[in-house]
């Protein structure tokens, strides 16, 4: 193992990034992993931490989420349950400042500190960047759609059976991004249909993940006809706005204010008040928590049986694809969250350690 850890500090709003130098962890908790990383995966909130500040996060920090490697150390009690044990290839969810965590537990290094109940065993047939994916768009995916506080869908069924059809649907506005892909997969595992909107581009892509309807977000008739087919097709689960700019939210609102349902409208983004009509509940997908991390209920759940085996199985894609950046290690994670910054559509912007 090397003596050094890389770590990508961001000091404060508006102001380069820095790497630094420190040592590595030698020690963890009892129920936690170090991993050596050798796939980051960039978030847009990464790059938007660069330049604006929320309230709920702090500097200095490391940022980043989505990392896959290999176990360096196991806590007592992951050795004595045998769910990791060094070696192993995992990815997993480092929330750090953001989850409500230390500064220090972000992802943006090269050994990262993880809680076991939110990694995953990645599947020999996967590469570490295509394992880099998923985490932070399935644990924000999957509080939307099975957490009590949100949709509070049944959870999907293990890979090798085939789901039981609830007969109801499930709208999932952006769903070619990164959360809204991982959304329509799990909630076609669950047993249900799925309505979703995407660029006329993206039909193929969204269909081939579960969607059994595609509508352009862009039309001007949209919220209409979202809405009629929600109603012409039986029972509707709810409304999770998955992706898109911040006036996402109101069309979503618009769609449940139209319907002749009572539907629920989870959101990715922050809800404005003035984008919510009279009688339309809608929320913020988030969960932190000072005691644990951030959406550990739900996600302890996916990673815990269902994601592994679904990947391993090959019943679920990796969705999206990773694209990685030519510059390798931590020193490239700059170079990802400015490609990320300029927009990308369908695809997950990565850095490999080699």
């Amino acid at each position: 193992m090397s003596a050094i850890n890389r770590v990508f500090w961001q000091d404060k709003v508006g102001v380069p990034s820095v790497i630094r130098e420190g040592p590595i962890p030698s020690q963890v908790g009892d129920g936690e992993l170090l991993i050596k990383v050798r796939a980051w995966a960039m978030n847009p909130v990464n790059a938007y931490l660069q330049t604006v500040a929320l309230p709920f996060f702090r500097y200095p920090s490391i940022p980043g989420e989505d990392v896959a490697g290999t176990v360096e150390l196991v806590g007592s009690a992951v050795a004595a349950s045998s769910k990791f044990k060094v070696g192993d290839r995992v990815a997993g969810l480092a929330l750090g400042a953001l989850g409500g965590g230390g500064t220090d537990r972000g992802g943006f290094q090269d050994f990262v500190v993880l809680d076991a109940a939110m990694a995953y065993r990645v599947p020999d047939a996967l590469s570490f960047a295509e394992a880099s994916v998923f985490p932070l768009c399935i644990a924000t995916a999957a509080h939307a759609l099975f957490s009590k506080d949100f949709l509070g869908l049944p959870y999907p069924q293990a890979a090798a059976a085939a789901p039981a059809t609830t007969g109801k649907s499930v709208l999932v506005w952006g769903g070619a991004s990164a959360v809204g892909c991982n959304a329509i997969q799990m909630a076609r595992a669950a047993g249900f249909e799925v309505v979703t909107t995407c660029s006329p581009r993206n039909y193929e892509y969204v269909r081939a993940l579960g969607a059994s309807k595609a509508f352009d977000y862009t039309s001007p008739t949209v919220v209409d006809d979202v809405a009629a087919e929600l109603d012409g097709g039986g029972a509707c689960a709810g409304i999770f706005q998955a992706a898109g700019p911040f006036d996402a939210v109101a069309p979503c609102c618009a769609v449940a204010h139209r319907s002749r349902q009572d539907l629920f409208v989870a959101c990715a983004n922050a809800v404005p008040g003035d984008a919510v009509p009279e009688g339309v509940r809608a929320r913020m997908v988030l969960s932190v928590d000072d005691t644990r991390p951030a959406y550990y209920d739900t996600t302890s759940v996916i990673f815990g049986g269902f994601l592994p085996e679904a990947l391993a199985s090959g019943g679920y894609k990796v969705a999206p694809r990773p694209e990685v950046v030519s510059r390798a290690g931590v020193d490239g994670i700059q170079e990802a969250l400015d490609i990320l910054r300029e927009g990308v559509s369908a695809k997950k912007i990565v850095v490999v350690d080699e």
